[in-house]
C-alpha cells in the first residue's frame, strides 16, 4: 500500500485517551502484563522521544513511545538506557510504513554520537534489525518478566562497552 502519511507530531500534542484506544488496539486488553510495562513500571514517557503518525485525514493511526530505563549490573551501578515503544499501529494500517516513519523520526530525535544513550526494545529481530537493533550484547540481561532472549534488542554506538550482565528495570536516577 502507498504511503498515506500526512504527519508527525509530538505525541503530547494527541489526546491520551486516543493514544490509549490505539494502544488497546493495537496490542489487546491483555498489554499492561507485557514485561515491557514491568521494565518501566514508575517512569514516565520521555516526550522529546514521543511521536504520533497522522494520516491524509489527520486522524491518529500510530505512536511511538520513549522511557528512561537502566541496566543494573552485578556491582549495583545503573547504566542509564532508553526504552523504545511500544510502537503501535492500528491494525488495519499496518504495512503503510507508519512504524517505520515513527522508529526513523525517534532515532533522529535521539541522535546517534557516541555520548547517545543506548536504547533497548522488546521486538522482533528481523524488523528492528534494520533500525540498527541486534540482540547479542543483551543475552546475559534480565528481565522483571517474561521474554524471549532473542527478541530483547539494543541499538549503541559501541556495544562493547555495555555490560554483559544485569537487570532491565526502571531509571530511579
Amino acid at each position: 500500500m502507498a504511503q498515506a502519511i500526512s504527519s508527525l507530531i509530538p505525541l503530547a500534542g494527541v489526546d491520551p485517551q486516543m493514544v490509549e484506544d490505539l494502544l488497546d488496539r493495537a496490542f489487546g486488553p491483555g498489554r499492561f502484563q507485557r514485561t515491557a510495562y514491568m521494565v518501566r513500571q514508575g517512569t514516565e514517557a520521555l516526550p522529546a522521544l514521543s511521536f504520533a503518525a497522522l494520516d491524509e485525514d489527520e486522524l491518529l493511526v500510530g505512536t511511538i513511545q520513549a522511557w528512561p530505563v537502566a541496566l543494573t549490573d552485578a556491582e549495583g551501578r545503573a547504566h542509564p538506557m532508553i526504552m523504545v515503544g511500544p510502537v503501535a499501529v492500528l491494525p488495519e494500517r499496518q504495512g503503510e510504513g507508519y512504524g517505520t516513519a515513527l522508529m526513523l523520526a525517534q532515532q533522529q530525535a535521539i541522535g546517534d554520537g557516541p555520548a547517545t544513550l543506548p536504547q533497548v526494545l522488546i521486538g522482533d529481530a528481523p524488523y528492528y534489525g534494520k533500525f540498527g537493533f541486534i540482540a547479542a550484547p543483551t543475552q546475559g540481561w534480565s528481565l522483571p518478566g517474561p521474554y524471549e532472549k532473542d527478541r530483547l534488542l539494543v541499538r549503541c554506538a559501541n556495544p562493547a562497552v555495555l555490560p554483559r550482565e544485569g537487570m532491565l528495570g526502571p531509571w530511579r536516577g
